[in-house]
C-alpha cells in the first residue's frame, strides 16, 4: 500500500519506493505540507515537522491561536487574502466580487489505479495495479464550491501526479487562477535548472541559485514555446549527474503555462506549476466543473541522471501510447532540406529508390504536397493533392513508396490556414482574429479557431481521407506560429479569457480522434521544431522533432538539455547536409550521425547528390543503428560528468537493462594543441562483469571502466593516422560483456 491515511490525526502519507510525501489537515480545515523527500517511516504524526511558533507583525488565525500564522506555514493549495502574501495556488471571484475563500476538509477517497482524464492528456494506470489515487475533498460552504485535490502515487517510478478539480453547486463564479500543484519547501538552498532558448536553439540548460523574490518560466504564446519548456529542476548546489538531492517538475499540458518559485522573507521556497494566470479565466456555472491539467513531481537523492531515468520510466509506463512504447522507431529520410517545396513525383522517386538501397526504412514527404503550395503563402487548410506535382494523386505516390518496401509519412499543419486557400474562401470566420483589429501574420499564415467543434470535425474528415488513401504510416504534425489577437468568435464577452485553454483542448480533441481512428499511425509532434515539446503532445505523439536546427554541434546542446526531462526516443534526430542550413557549419558525416544516433534516427538531405563514398558511409551508419537500435531507443541514458568547464567536451552513454551492452559517446567541440591524456569514465555498468570495448583484445571489468576509466587515444584507428581528431570530433565506444 503506497498511501497511508490516519483519520484520527488528519495525516496523509504518500510513499513511493524511495520517497515520502506527507501533508495534513490544518487547524483552519485547509491542508498543510509536512514533508517531501527521501522515504520516512510511517507514523501517526510528525510533531517536530509541524511545530509552530509565533512571529511578530504577522496575521494569526484567531486572537487565541496566535502561533497559527499562514505566512509561516507550508501549505498544499494556498489562497490569497487571509494572511499568506505569497503567490496563491488559486483565486476565485464570487458573485459579490469577493476573492476570499474558506475551504475546509470534508473527506477523502482512495482507490487503486489511475483513470485517464476525459478531455485532455493525462497519466494513466489502465490495469489498476501500479498506482494508488487519493482525492481529498474540501468545501467552501458560502460559495457552495467543492475543491478536489488529486494525488496519484506511481510507486515504482518515484513519481507523484497532482491536479485540482473545482465543482460548483452554487451561483456562477469566476476562476481567476487554478494551478495544478503547489509544493512549499522548508528552505531555499536550491539551484533552479531551466531549459530555455529560442527557435533553433531550444532547451539549453541554465542553472542559477534561487534568490529572494519570484523567479518563473512561462509562455503566453498558446503553446509551450521554443523560449521556455514546462520542465524544470530544483537541485541542491552540490548535486550533479551522479549524486545529490533534486526535485523534478513537469506539466502534462501544451498551452500557456507558468512555473514559479518564490523565495520569501524566511528563505522558504514555494513552487507552483499550472496554467499561466495571464490570459486565463474560467466562468463556472452551477453544476459545472473545471479540471486542471496534471503536474508531475519526482524526487531523488541520487543525482540528476537518476531523476531523468525515473521520469523516463514513468513516461514509458504511464504516459506514452502503449502501442509505441516498445516499438522500434523506423529510420526515415525527410525530403525537406533536399527539395523544400520545389518537387514533383518524378523528382522525389530517385530519392526514395536510393533510400531503399541504403537500408532506410521510411520516406517522409514534407510541406508542399497539397493545394497549390509552391511556397509558404498559400494552401494551408486545403488538405487535398496538388495534382501538378502528383498526377496519380498522393495515394498513387504512396503506393509507389510502399511497393518498394518503405513506409510512407506525410507532413500536415492542421491548425493553420492561409488567406490564399479554398478553406478561407469558404470559412473566413474560422480564422482567429479580434473584431476591428489588425491581424498579425507569421510565416504568411494564420491560425484556425480550434475551440470550434466544426473546425475539428472538418480537419478529422480531411486528414482521415488522406490517411486512408495513402495507407499512411507516419504523420509529422507541424505548428509554425504562435497565436495573436486571441479571440473566440463563438464565445461571449465574459468567457474570452477561456479561449487559450479551449484552443488547446480542441487540439487535443483532434489528436484524440485521429489517434483512436488510426492507432497504428506514428505521430511526431513539431512546432517549427521544438516549440511544443511537452508531455501534453507526447501523450498523443510519442516523439517530437527536437529542433529545426540539425547542425550536429548545436544538437549536442539541444539534445543534452532535453535529456534532463525526456528520454532520447522521445525526439527525432537527423543527419542533414553541410554547410548546415541554420548555422553554415561544416561537420563530418561521421560526427553528424554519432550525435543523431541518440534519438529517433533519420536523414534530411538529398542522398542522390552525395558521393559514392558518402553513400557507402550512410549504408554503414544505417546498418550500425539497426544493430544497436534497441539500445539507443530503449537503453538507460546517462549524461557523463566531464572535467571541461568550458563545455568543450560532452559525454553520453546508453546502457542495456541487463548491463551486458553499452554505447558511450565523447563529443569534442574544438581540438586542442598537444592535449593531455584522455580517459573516458563509463557509468551504469555491472562492476562484476567483464567487458570488451570496440572489439579490443584486452578485456576490462566493469569496475575498472567506471573507476579507472578507458584510455582514449588521439588516433582511434591506428591503421589510418591521418584521421587524427580535429574540431567537431566524436568518439563512440561499443561495450559488450564477455563470458
Amino acid at each position: 500500500m503506497s498511501i497511508h491515511v490516519n483519520e484520527k490525526t488528519g495525516l496523509f502519507h504518500l510513499q513511493t519506493a524511495h520517497t515520502s510525501y506527507i501533508f495534513r489537515v490544518l487547524e483552519n480545515g485547509e491542508l498543510g505540507q509536512v514533508y517531501y523527500g527521501a522515504q520516512l517511516p510511517v507514523k501517526d504524526q510528525y510533531a517536530n515537522l509541524t511545530s509552530m511558533e509565533e512571529h511578530d507583525c504577522t496575521n494569526t488565525l484567531t486572537d487565541e491561536q496566535t502561533d497559527f500564522q499562514l505566512e509561516l506555514i507550508k501549505q498544499e493549495y494556498a489562497s490569497l487574502g487571509k494572511g499568506d502574501y505569497r503567490a496563491p495556488a488559486y483565486q476565485i471571484t464570487g458573485q459579490n466580487g469577493s476573492r476570499i475563500t474558506e475551504f475546509a476538509y470534508a473527506g477523502y477517497e482512495l482507490v487503486d489505479g489511475k483513470q485517464r482524464l476525459a478531455d485532455q492528456p493525462s497519466s494513466f494506470d489502465d490495469d489498476h495495479h501500479d498506482s494508488q489515487t487519493l482525492t481529498v475533498k474540501l468545501v467552501d460552504q458560502l460559495l457552495k464550491l467543492e475543491l478536489h485535490l488529486n494525488y496519484t502515487v506511481f510507486e515504482g517510478e518515484d513519481v507523484i501526479v497532482r491536479s485540482a478539480t473545482f465543482l460548483n453547486h452554487g451561483e456562477p463564479l469566476f476562476i481567476n487562477r487554478a494551478m495544478s500543484a503547489e509544493l512549499d519547501l522548508p528552505d531555499a538552498d536550491y539551484d533552479f535548472l531551466q531549459f530555455a532558448g529560442s527557435w533553433a536553439r531550444e532547451r539549453h540548460l541554465h542553472r542559477n541559485h534561487l534568490r529572494p523574490g519570484s523567479q518563473s518560466i512561462e509562455s503566453v504564446r498558446a503553446h509551450s514555446s521554443h523560449q521556455e519548456n514546462p520542465f524544470f529542476i530544483l537541485a541542491r548546489p552540490h548535486a550533479d549527474n551522479n549524486q545529490g538531492e533534486a526535485f523534478g517538475f513537469n506539466f502534462i499540458y501544451s498551452g500557456n503555462f507558468k512555473d514559479e518559485v518564490e523565495v520569501d522573507q524566511f528563505d522558504t521556497a514555494r513552487v507552483l506549476v499550472g496554467i499561466n494566470p495571464l490570459e486565463f479565466g474560467w466562468r463556472l456555472g452551477n453544476g459545472q466543473s473545471f479540471q486542471t491539467p496534471e503536474a508531475v513531481l519526482t524526487y531523488t537523492d541520487q543525482g540528476l541522471n537518476a531523476l531523468s531515468q525515473q521520469l523516463g520510466d514513468f513516461y514509458d509506463h504511464h504516459l506514452l501510447n502503449p502501442h509505441f512504447v516498445n516499438q522500434e522507431r523506423p529510420i526515415l529520410i525527410n525530403n525537406w532540406e533536399a527539395t523544400f517545396m520545389d518537387f514533383t513525383e518524378d523528382k522525389l522517386m530517385p530519392i526514395v529508390k536510393r533510400a531503399k538501397e541504403l537500408g532506410i526504412e521510411m520516406f517522409v514527404l514534407d510541406d508542399g504536397w497539397f493545394g497549390h503550395r509552391d511556397d509558404d503563402h498559400s494552401s494551408l487548410g486545403d488538405w487535398f493533392t496538388d495534382e501538378k506535382k502528383f498526377n496519380q494523386g498522393i495515394g498513387g505516390f504512396a503506393n509507389r513508396v510502399h511497393e518498394l518496401g518503405l513506409k510512407f509519412g506525410l507532413w500536415f499543419e492542421p491548425e493553420m490556414i492561409s488567406i490564399d486557400s479554398k478553406l478561407y474562401q469558404a470559412h473566413p470566420d474560422w480564422l482567429i482574429a479580434t473584431p476591428g483589429r489588425k491581424q498579425t501574420p507569421a510565416r504568411h499564415q494564420f491560425v484556425l479557431d480550434m475551440s470550434r467543434p466544426e473546425v475539428v470535425d472538418y480537419l478529422v474528415e480531411k486528414i482521415s481521407a488522406v490517411i486512408s488513401e495513402t495507407k499512411l504510416d507516419y504523420i509529422k504534425w507541424d505548428m509554425n506560429r504562435s497565436i495573436t489577437e486571441m479571440y473566440g468568435a463563438t464565445l461571449p464577452a465574459d468567457r474570452q479569457l477561456e479561449f487559450a485553454h479551449r484552443y488547446i483542448l480542441g487540439v487535443y480533441r483532434l489528436y484524440d480522434r485521429l489517434t483512436k481512428a488510426f492507432p497504428k499511425v506514428l505521430f511526431e509532434s513539431c512546432a517549427s521544431g521544438g516549440g511544443r515539446f511537452d508531455l501534453g503532445m507526447m501523450y498523443y505523439a510519442p516523439q517530437a522533432w527536437a529542433s529545426d536546427d540539425t547542425d550536429a554541434i548545436e544538437r549536442i546542446k539541444i539534445q543534452e538539455g532535453t535529456s534532463y526531462g525526456y528520454r532520447p526516443n522521445m525526439w527525432g534526430a537527423h543527419v542533414s547536409a553541410v554547410p548546415n542550413d541554420q548555422v553554415a557549419r561544416l561537420t563530418s558525416i561521421d560526427t553528424r550521425a554519432k550525435v543523431a544516433y541518440f534519438g529517433d534516427f533519420g536523414y534530411e538531405l538529398d542522398i542522390t547528390k552525395l558521393s559514392a563514398e558518402e553513400q557507402e558511409t550512410i549504408k554503414h551508419q544505417v546498418a550500425f543503428y539497426k544493430q544497436y537500435r534497441p539500445l539507443f531507443q530503449f537503453g538507460t541514458f546517462y549524461r557523463l560528468e566531464t572535467p571541461d568547464t568550458n563545455e568543450n567536451v560532452h559525454g553520453w552513454e546508453v546502457v542495456a537493462k541487463d548491463k551486458r551492452q553499452a554505447i558511450g559517446a565523447r563529443f569534442q567541440i574544438l581540438n586542442g594543441a598537444n592535449p593531455a591524456y584522455i580517459r573516458y569514465y563509463f557509468t551504469g555498468l555491472d562492476p562484476q562483469l567483464t567487458y570488451r570495448v570496440n572489439d579490443d583484445q584486452e578485456t576490462y571489468s566493469g569496475a575498472e571502466l567506471m573507476k579507472a576509466g578507458y584510455f582514449v587515444p588521439r588516433v582511434m584507428d591506428r591503421t589510418q593516422p591521418e584521421k587524427a581528431p580535429a574540431d567537431f570530433y566524436a568518439h563512440l565506444f561499443v561495450v559488450k560483456a564477455v563470458d
